[in-house]
């Protein structure tokens, strides 16, 4: 994931804040992974995170419960400048979507 961070980060100061958002993301991610889904480091936004869920998390029916109760909890407790967790909405007609 350095690759986005690179590409979204505009000063050292804004680096390093997405740095310790990706590890927070990293300590979460394999949950994520056991259950066949996976979440991405997107954006930040005026204390906004942007993640895309992907692979079994597409479709899937408690998404909301694990990017609230789960991924927005950790985040916003691990890294005081996240107010909120966004999830990119992916195009269902250019990816493969298992439960549409």
């Amino acid at each position: 994931m350095p690759d986005v961070i690179d590409k979204i980060a505009l000063d050292s100061e804004r680096k390093e804040l997405l740095k310790r958002i990706q590890h927070t993301l990293d300590k979460i991610r394999p949950y994520i992974q056991a259950d066949g889904g996976d979440c991405e480091l997107v954006g930040f936004d005026d204390g906004t995170v942007i993640i895309s869920m992907t692979g079994a998390c597409q479709g899937c029916g408690i998404i909301d419960i694990t990017l609230n109760d789960g991924i927005k909890a950790i985040l916003m407790d691990e890294v005081p400048e996240v107010k909120d967790v966004k999830m990119l909405e992916p195009d269902p007609y250019t990816e493969f979507t298992p439960y549409y």
